[in-house]
């Protein structure tokens, strides 16, 4: 195990926080009036999540939330990421609101802003509406405009307590994850279905922005993208090339529109006839200015050459044996971390940025009431340490929040891979703070003590 750093000091108006979402933790997915969203579905079909788990009960956050932000409170935190359960509010995806759900997420903020921690609140991590899905889901335009009203909804009941609003958590994992290799939900693999739900989540994160100013003008509103690192595998031609392809699919299709108003051209070239008709006019929408954005990262991604070059062909390389690996099998590389920041604010005209996710799966079991689990205190520490010094050279970065608060419901993964700073016993809900939560405390106390 690397030592131990010890990063900062950071800025005095840095936070520290930590994050969730709510499909991972809540549980309690038929009580209160909130019906199925395509995670539930999904998670229900054999075959598609590990061991059959699903988030029936996972952490049953949603009866045990005042305990948990407690355990928040006491681990010196300044913030809460989570996100609201778009099924829970709007159970159908758009009509009737369901008054029940609402008041779950107001005693939520309410319990936040009693115990001192600033509430970040995501609209969109994952749990499309069931209903939504009949009509396509994201590749219909139909749900980037129900998406909007249900945003406008969450802007006028909560803006005046919430401390940012971001639209869409990943919106990779719900599109290319989603519909092109069909690892998440609703698991479809259509290049044709990919692009549309790209593009509609992107005018749906447009369309939300704008309504959710028109109901208030004071909550910071961004976006969480979790853009990947990327290096070819040497410096051939061939690689680069494959790297610079890799780029504009996982990162540019994202980015590009978000921040420069435009896709990039090697993707219009290759792939722009696949776009919903009248695309260009979407543009304007999707461009909006953001008060925020939130980098999430965990690992690089190390591409070669495929056999077929065109675009967007390339083959992410698998981490070598002997470089050092998380228990997903995820590589540790927080140098990947600060330069990709660095590169990303050389490249683009970006607004301030919260790290909104990262963190470690290590899936060390408590022994005699102690999850001794330094891997993890090593990774954040390292990390942290790459945020610092881009911080130090003079980037915006305004806060970090550790993926995750606690073990969870890993989606495809299910309970077997965990994240957290907080070990979850799933047959009998007791938590136990690893001895990561407890540096991560610290680190937080320390922190606070400067202010």
């Amino acid at each position: 195990m690397t030592h131990i750093i010890h990063p900062g000091p950071f800025p005095a108006d840095f936070i520290f926080g930590v994050a969730t979402a709510a499909y991972q933790i809540e549980g309690a997915v038929k009580e209160d009036g909130r019906k199925p969203s395509i995670w539930d579905a999904f998670s229900h079909v054999p075959g598609r999540v590990h061991n059959g788990d699903t988030g029936d009960i996972a952490c049953d956050h949603y009866h045990r939330w005042e305990s948990d932000l407690d355990l928040i409170q006491s681990m010196h935190l300044e913030a809460y990421r989570f996100s609201i359960a778009w099924p829970r509010v709007i159970p159908e995806g758009s009509g009737a609101v369901n008054a029940a759900g609402l008041a779950f997420y107001d005693k939520l903020i309410d319990g936040c802003l009693q115990r001192g921690l600033k509430p970040f609140a995501t609209l969109y991590h994952w749990d499309l509406p069931i209903q939504l899905q009949g009509y396509g889901g994201w590749t219909n335009s139909q749900t980037a405009h129900a998406f909007a009203d249900y945003a406008q909804l969450i802007a006028r009941h909560f803006g005046d307590r919430l401390a940012s609003i971001t639209t869409l958590n990943e919106p990779w994992c719900s599109s290319i994850l989603s519909y092109l290799y069909g690892i998440h939900a609703p698991g479809e693999k259509s290049i044709d279905a990919t692009i549309a739900a790209v593009h509609q989540q992107h005018v749906g994160h447009g369309l939300a922005v704008q309504a959710m100013r028109a109901e208030t003008t004071h909550v910071p509103l961004g976006i969480a993208l979790n853009v990947h690192s990327v290096y070819p595998a040497d410096n051939t031609d061939q690689n680069i090339a494959a790297a610079s392809r890799f780029f504009d699919f996982h990162n540019g299709i994202f980015l590009d529109p978000l921040f420069k108003g435009h896709y990039p051209e090697s993707f219009i070239d290759a792939l722009g006839d696949r776009l919903p008709t009248g695309w260009q006019d979407d543009l304007s929408t999707i461009n909006q200015p953001l008060d925020f954005w939130g980098l999430n990262y965990y690992t690089p991604a190390r591409v070669k050459n495929a056999a077929d070059a065109n675009f967007p062909a390339a083959q992410q390389l698998s981490p070598t044996k002997d470089c050092e690996k998380t228990d997903i099998g995820w590589e540790v590389a927080p140098s990947a971390f600060s330069d990709l920041i660095t590169t990303l604010y050389a490249n683009y005209e970006l607004p301030e940025c919260y790290i909104t996710e990262n963190g470690a799966c290590y899936n060390d079991e408590p022994q005699d009431g102690v999850v001794a689990d330094g891997k993890r205190i090593s990774y954040l520490s390292t990390h942290l340490d790459a945020v610092f010094k881009v911080v130090n050279n003079g980037l915006p970065i305004k806060g970090y929040f550790a993926w995750s608060l606690m073990d969870n419901f890993e989606w495809a993964e299910g309970y077997r891979m965990r994240f957290g700073l907080i070990h979850i016993d799933y047959a009998t809900q007791k938590r136990t703070m690893k001895n990561s939560g407890h540096w991560y405390s610290q680190l937080a106390e320390n922190h606070s003590n400067l202010k």
